[in-house]
């Protein structure tokens, strides 16, 4: 991620939402934490331009839909409690009972069983599809499509989806097209610019950017979409509670700088790891080793803090070893929080169309804001450890 590239919006985001300074004004909004909303007036209970309920948010709230909003040039944003809502959100906002949804063979693995098992009790019919098909999608395209659901660079293994040859197929079909793009924070990626007509992050990740909280967010490029997503939204009473969309809000005054320490990081461990005789492949697609590295570098304009690497000639119980030997990397899910992490990802990797063999069982690692000197001694001695 340049700097050329992040100055006006890191300035934006410092100053975005602040109240108005008067006399000794606090620098950040307040919370308000309520269910219930009080009117003077019994004829003013059922307005539709006024909230009627807690559920429907806060002026807070109001104020982290337009960070979003600047964040990627969107129309409009629908909060959640989680990432996994804000796709299910995304997902059920465009599907229907009888249509058929086209899925990214390396999607978020949640996102996978949502639409395998749960959408299918409604009779939706969900497809998997190579990430790396391209254009070629238009073979895939029924009468009764109505999704395509695209994830770049995809979860645990990182194939980056040509995104604008299958929006452009979705577009002559008249297909929606939806992409988790919680990777790039939506700082090295803008998929509404692509085409795409929904963005959709876990917040819970970069914005947050502490590991203690969950939150997700949906992005639409027009506003006719994004009141559809909304109306979706309210009916199934999805809500994000004041105290974390306060905290999502603060988190987006310090992402940029964050994010690209911990970008760099990233770049930095997966050069150093492609040198090393016990690793197999490096799966980050700034490397011009990857095989998708020439559309990354034409649609991104910078990495993230996550990659995986496979163990040459080791299997799943040498990758659990590796995990085991690490001292700074810790344990656990998630990414984009102060923390490295570190994880094996055999036990939930699912692959229909790429194939699950990779040469070697595979590593995820997160980048946090620790020093990369001491991460990779890290990585060093857990991989002498295994010889």
């Amino acid at each position: 991620m340049s700097d050329n590239d992040d100055i006006s919006l890191q300035t934006r985001f410092a100053h975005f939402s602040r109240p108005k300074a008067g006399l000794g004004t606090p620098v950040n909004y307040g919370i308000d934490r309520a269910s219930t909303l009080l009117f003077d007036r019994a004829e003013d209970l059922y307005r539709s331009d006024l909230r009627g309920y807690g559920r429907h948010g806060s002026e807070l709230h109001d104020n982290l839909e337009a960070a979003f909003c600047a964040l990627e040039n969107g129309a409009g944003t629908s909060l959640t409690s989680s990432g996994l809502s804000a796709c299910s959100l995304a997902i059920l906002s465009c599907v229907k009972a009888g249509d058929h949804l086209l899925l990214t063979d390396s999607a978020y693995g949640p996102v996978r069983s949502f639409c395998l098992n749960y959408l299918n009790r409604f009779g939706i019919d969900t497809e998997i599809y190579d990430p790396r098909i391209g254009a070629g999608i238009k073979d895939l395209i029924r009468p009764n499509t109505t999704l395509i659901w695209l994830e770049s660079p995809g979860s645990l293994t990182f194939e980056v989806q040509d995104i604008p040859a299958v929006v452009a197929c979705a577009q002559a079909q008249k297909v929606i097209t939806a992409i988790d793009n919680t990777w790039s924070a939506g700082l090295t990626l803008k998929p509404l610019s692509l085409g795409v007509d929904i963005s959709v992050h876990s917040a819970t990740k970069y914005f947050g950017g502490h590991s203690d909280l969950l939150a997700g967010a949906v992005i639409s490029q027009t506003k006719a979409m994004a009141r559809k997503v909304n109306q979706t939204r309210r009916q199934l009473g999805h809500s994000l509670s004041p105290d974390d969309a306060y905290q999502v809000l603060r988190g987006f005054r310090t992402v940029i700088p964050r994010f690209r320490h911990a970008e760099s990081s990233a770049l930095t461990l997966a050069k150093w790891l492609e040198g090393r005789t016990n690793v197999g492949r490096v799966l980050h697609p700034a490397l011009p080793s990857h095989p998708d590295h020439n559309i990354w570098a034409r649609d991104f304009s910078g990495g993230a803090c996550i990659f995986s690497f496979t163990l040459k000639g080791k299997n799943e119980d040498d990758a659990v070893s590796f995990i085991n030997h690490l001292k700074l990397f810790g344990i656990g899910y998630s990414y984009g929080g102060f923390e490295s992490l570190a994880i094996h990802c055999g036990p939930q990797l699912r692959r229909s169309q790429t194939g699950q063999d990779f040469g070697g069982p595979i590593i995820r690692l997160a980048c946090g804001m620790e020093s990369v000197n001491n991460l990779q001694h890290d990585l060093e001695q857990a991989l002498n450890a295994l010889t």
